[in-house]
């Protein structure tokens, strides 16, 4: 692979705009070779004797020291071929600027252009860097605090007698005294003989193993200073602090609206245990930066050095040293706030949460990529396979018997249709989710991290199109053997048997998905259950990114909602056993036909107040009356198609046009954020991720063409020739699944940009103790 795209591989996408533009210089370095070809000078493939087998250890030696970095006799002084100065700015900041020797030669011009920019990249890398180590110095002092606050808890939870208030403890740079840990462990890890005495001797012993430590395994001045301080960690802290450990449910929602404040301290073994659970997660996702950022810093060093040798090779000159030594010589190369600050993490972090196990406790700060399986592709392929046989078989026994033509035809259509078309439902949602997840990770969006996921626990497209075979293969596989069975006069008799395998395999679905056994990737299970938990209390929790998303699903899926509804009619008011049931006409199976449409759109109603009441932000009121208008739109739609009549329909075409173009305008205009008629791109947006510009208008094409399907009760198209009105319903409600599926691409498209553009990498995790208000 070449660096340019390993390099772009590698990077943090959300820093994407922060990291020395490779690609740029490369193109000013090919203009310079092509004004050196024009003039006749020498190619740098006949001068190099840079073999494949050294440019393939170039990634080693850019980095094992400047011996190994460069090849060659020292230069003279009359080989300088530039000069690299660091500028003092009004702001106290410096800004490197590259004095070019050689301009008037030929060709001077391009590789002075070539220096500007590289000036301007290494500043912008080294300007954002030091940025970045500022805001992780004072994350570090929050933790410190936080720890603080955390150890004197431990303290007052298991009141050690230990004379006072105080407890000798031993500082660590930027956290809390690292023998705390050794006193204070968690409290799912403590012994039950733990006592007071224990601790006296835990400080002396932990206190002295430390300072051996620190005198032994570093050489750095401030951590011996530190190491050799004490100062007492006093439980007077425990006084100022406030502690938000409640988790979030419909009751403690009530009580902030209500009381609108932050609970006091719970000196309880649960509030300790939830603080500890908070403080864990906090230091993870802290590790997770420190390591993000310290391979931005390799990355851009490895990058202006490529670059370097690049136009070394190209020009045959020797300007990469002196460049590449002010690069090691700048903050950039030179500081090491980032790894001593990692080591401090990683030793706070497996004393103080881990019990001292080194190796648990980096398995948790630094957890495994994910790892890609061979039986998972094999499955898939399988059952895709066995799917696609299935359907061909299923479309011969049709044709071949004569089923659509026979007299229980309706019969079947009114029935049981209704009951598999539901699967077929889900399984085309979900082979447009993995779909999108393939072109997420194709252009390179973190979608992961946008969802929320845990790392290591989040479905790839192939897990994805296996779960969707395999249900495949089960519901085909149903469909068939209800038809075999039905027609074969040694089973014709078992009508009950028959009718109810769609009932089973409906349970065995709902089985599969609320199953509390670590099986059948359990954390995406428990995390969609989790997510449709606070869609049903919408108002009642916070509203993330996953929670309307999946409310915006379900309104994809109202079609479903109604197929269970009518699962529910069919088994329990109809006679299954004479393929009969009693819903049309039903008052009940009507009023909950209205409700069932309803509800997906009434949770995006209540999580846009929620959101409109939390952050106070217009849009959303903009967002919820779009919703209340859908609301009103599919109230009608649904009286029309019940009772039909002039009034109705016209009521119901109105309705119906005003959601769809409003509907349509935010789809394109605020949750795509593309029709930007200023932009770079005229008519979609400045960034985009996709080059292939047409792509955008043919994807606003089809949605407003598949939106316009949303209408085809009121439009008169309920019932055709060639085509029974359940299965245009069904044609109808995939589209609709399809427009969902291409809307939620560019959605986390857009959501995704606008992470980049405001450098939003990581996600914020709420401390646990408050003081005065603010978070100590």
């Amino acid at each position: 692979m070449k660096f340019g795209k390993e390099f772009a591989a590698q990077m943090v996408q959300e820093w994407k705009e922060a990291y020395m533009n490779y690609n740029h210089l490369k193109t000013i370095l090919k203009d310079v070779l092509r004004f050196r070809k024009l003039r006749g000078a020498p190619s740098p493939e006949a001068a190099t004797s840079h073999g494949s087998l050294k440019r393939r250890a170039s990634l080693y030696r850019a980095f094992s020291g400047l011996a190994g970095r460069y090849r060659g006799s020292p230069r003279k002084s009359e080989d300088e071929v530039i000069l690299v100065s660091a500028v003092q700015e009004s702001g106290g900041d410096e800004h490197y600027q590259t004095l070019f020797l050689n301009a008037s030669d030929d060709g001077g011009d391009y590789e002075l252009v070539f220096f500007r920019s590289l000036d301007s990249e290494f500043n912008k890398v080294i300007n954002f860097y030091k940025k970045k180590v500022e805001e992780v110095m004072g994350e570090a002092d929050d933790l410190s605090k936080q720890m603080d606050a955390l150890i004197a808890l431990r303290i007052r939870v298991d009141n050690p007698v230990v004379g006072g208030s105080n407890i000798a403890n031993l500082p660590f740079h930027g956290f809390s005294s690292v023998s705390e840990s050794a006193v204070h462990p968690p409290i799912n890890s403590r012994n039950p003989g733990w006592s007071s005495m224990e601790v006296i001797r835990e400080v002396e012993m932990s206190a002295e193993a430390n300072s051996e430590d620190s005198n032994k395994g570093t050489n750095n001045e401030n951590y011996k200073k530190d190491m050799e301080t004490f100062r007492p960690a006093s439980l007077e802290v425990l006084d100022f602090v406030k502690i938000n450990v409640e988790p979030e449910t419909p009751v403690s929602t009530k009580k902030k609206v209500i009381l609108n404040s932050n609970t006091g301290l719970s000196y309880s073994k649960e509030g300790l245990r939830k603080a500890e659970e908070l403080m864990n997660q906090a230091f993870v996702e802290f590790y997770r930066k420190l390591r993000l950022l310290k391979s931005y810093c390799f990355l851009n060093q490895l990058a202006f050095s490529k670059i370097m040798k690049k136009y070394d090779k190209i020009t045959m000159r020797n300007a990469s040293k002196s460049y590449l030594n002010m690069v090691d010589n700048s903050y950039l190369g030179s500081s090491d706030e980032v790894t001593r600050l990692m080591e401090r993490v990683e030793v706070a972090f497996v004393k103080h949460f881990s019990n001292g196990n080194h190796r648990k406790g980096m398995n948790t700060l630094r957890p495994k990529p994910k790892k890609e399986r061979h039986r998972i592709t094999f499955s898939m392929g399988l059952f895709t396979g066995c799917s696609a046989a299935l359907l061909i078989a299923l479309v011969v026994i049709i044709h071949a018997r004569g089923i659509l033509n026979s007299e229980g035809a309706p019969q079947y259509m009114d029935n049981i249709f209704p009951l598999y078309s539901l699967f077929g439902f889900v399984v085309l949602h979900m082979l447009m989710y993995a779909a999108n997840i393939y072109f997420w990770k194709r252009y390179r969006i973190n979608y992961a991290f946008i969802f929320g996921f845990k790392q290591g626990t989040e479905l790839g497209y192939r897990e994805v199109l296996l779960l969707a075979s395999g249900l495949s293969v089960l519901a085909l596989g149903c469909v068939i053997s209800n038809l075999d069975m039905e027609m074969d006069p040694r089973t014709k008799s078992f009508k009950a048997i028959t009718e109810l395998i769609p009932l089973a395999l409906l349970t065995l679905l709902l089985v599969i998905i609320f199953c509390p056994f670590n099986i059948i990737y359990r954390s995406s299970r428990f995390f969609l259950i989790q997510c449709a938990f606070h869609c049903v209390f919408a108002p009642l929790y916070k509203v993330t990114l996953p929670d309307f998303l999946l409310a915006d699903q379900l309104t994809s899926q109202v079609q479903a909602l109604r197929n269970l509804e009518f699962y529910i009619c069919y088994y329990g008011w109809g006679d299954f056993t004479a393929r009969t049931n009693k819903c049309s006409g039903n008052r009940v199976f009507e009023s909950f036909y209205f409700v069932v449409a309803m509800i997906p759109y009434w949770f995006r109603f209540l999580q846009c107040l929620r959101r409109l009441f939390e952050e106070k932000d217009s849009g959303q009121a903009y967002n919820g009356l779009k919703y209340f208008l859908i609301i009103i739109a599919v109230a009608a739609r649904t009286a029309y198609e019940l009772r039909m009549g002039m009034a109705l329909k016209i009521f119901a075409a109105a309705t119906s046009g005003a959601a769809t173009i409003m509907a349509t305008y935010w789809d394109i205009v605020v949750d795509w954020g593309l029709l930007q008629r200023d932009s770079r791109n005229p008519w979609l947006r400045d960034k985009l991720v996709i080059p292939t510009k047409s792509v955008y208008f043919v994807a606003m094409v089809l949605n407003v063409v598949l939106r316009l399907a949303w209408m085809q009760t009121v439009l008169g198209f309920r019932q055709t020739p060639f085509l029974h009105s359940k299965a245009l319903t069904a044609i109808v409600a995939c589209l609709e699944i399809i427009r969902r599926g291409i809307w939620n691409f560019f959605r986390l498209e857009n959501e995704h940009l606008n992470n980049v553009g405001k450098y939003r990498a990581f996600k914020s995790v709420p401390l646990p103790f408050y003081y005065e208000n603010k978070r100590i």
